[in-house]
């Protein structure tokens, strides 16, 4: 099959995250099954790759009219526009898919972009945030949908009447896989959304405790500087940029910490870590218990922070209990239907229905 994925989204390398590195492993694997993948995303300027996409898209439009400007960094063609939907029907004339994946991020006004195309659609579910769609996701009607969690695919029947099938997001286990010297407590995304608020507060109760801050969403202005004013009194916490290779995180990784105050779909770091036994410490909202398993401790959000507080002090000091939770992690993670080739079976399934065929 020829399959597009679209978004509005930014996409690798200029945006690191669940959505955008799920994607990239399942584009890796469909390709490995025979089938020709491209993605449509959101351009964003800064940064070297930011300057040279631009200059291609200013070029292009010039030129030939065009909306969008390709690139294959990631072997793989990665078309990426200033406004994507005004791009959809020029990139899929170009790459001719069989099916085209809507994304998160606009995802009603993607798919509407895409609906003339008289191409099949498929709905990638991936979070709970029905403002982020620019548009009421129930005009797409019995739409075909994929959705990354229980969770998720319940929040959508409820509200829309859809039936998605449940695919947890695509993770190549061995690529997380690291011995670790479980030396700190791992926050991934310092933002609001996130929880720092908690993770800030359970540093300064434990400045003996070394904390790792990992950026993973760009971080406006305000937001950078309100974490840097917060972080210039807790020497117990590094910050550290975007990984491509998280291993480097989860190499000293020995509690990971998920507080989140919003819907996660599904919580796909908890996954990455447990892979290596690092059991986490999350909160109750949206598909994170689904992530977590038995393999950590669940609070809820907005339970006081010394609840919190005890919860890290016993997976810290408390080691049998702590090994019996890394166990659990691991085990959680490993388990049969989360690997790859569970989990692009049930792709490959879910495109051939979107597709309406089972020839492709």
């Amino acid at each position: 099959m020829k399959i597009l994925f679209i978004t509005a989204h930014p996409y690798l390398p200029q945006m690191h995250g669940g959505l955008q590195n799920s994607t990239d492993q399942l584009c890796r694997c469909l390709r490995e099954r025979g089938h020709k993948v491209a993605v449509l995303c959101a351009l964003t300027p800064g940064g070297w790759f930011g300057w040279r996409a631009r200059i291609v898209l200013q070029i292009g439009k010039r030129l030939r009219g065009r909306k969008a400007a390709k690139d294959n960094a990631l072997g793989y063609p990665v078309w990426r526009a200033w406004f994507p939907w005004e791009a959809v029907a020029e990139v899929a004339k170009c790459e001719k898919p069989d099916v085209i994946v809507v994304m998160a991020m606009r995802q009603v006004r993607m798919a509407l972009a895409a609906r003339p195309l008289d191409v099949p659609l498929l709905m990638q579910i991936q979070d709970a945030e029905f403002r982020q769609h620019d548009g009421d996701f129930g005009q797409l009607g019995k739409a075909a949908c994929v959705a990354n969690s229980r969770f998720t695919a319940d929040k959508y029947r409820e509200a829309f009447g859809v039936d998605p099938a449940v695919i947890h997001p695509f993770i190549d286990l061995d690529k997380y896989k690291t011995d670790t010297t479980r030396g700190n407590v791992t926050f991934i995304n310092p933002v609001s959304e996130k929880g720092v608020e908690v993770a800030l507060a359970l540093a300064r109760l434990y400045p003996e405790i070394p904390f790792s801050f990992v950026e993973a969403w760009p971080l406006t202005p305000d937001r950078r500087a309100a974490l840097t004013q917060a972080l210039a009194s807790l020497p117990n916490v590094t910050l550290m940029p975007p990984q491509d290779d998280m291993r480097k995180i989860y190499g000293g990784c020995k509690i990971l910490l998920a507080p989140s105050v919003w819907e996660e779909a599904y919580g796909r770091v908890i996954t990455e870590a447990g892979v290596s036994g690092i059991p986490s410490l999350a909160s109750t909202r949206g598909g994170l218990p689904e992530a977590v398993g038995p393999g950590g401790v669940l609070l809820d959000p907005t339970a006081p922070v010394e609840n919190w507080a005890a919860a890290l002090r016993r997976l810290w000091n408390d080691r049998p209990y702590y090994d019996a939770m890394a166990a659990a992690a691991r085990a959680h993670a490993w388990r049969p239907e989360n690997t790859l080739s569970y989990k692009i079976d049930l792709w490959e399934r879910a495109l051939r229905h979107a597709a309406g065929t089972a020839s492709l």
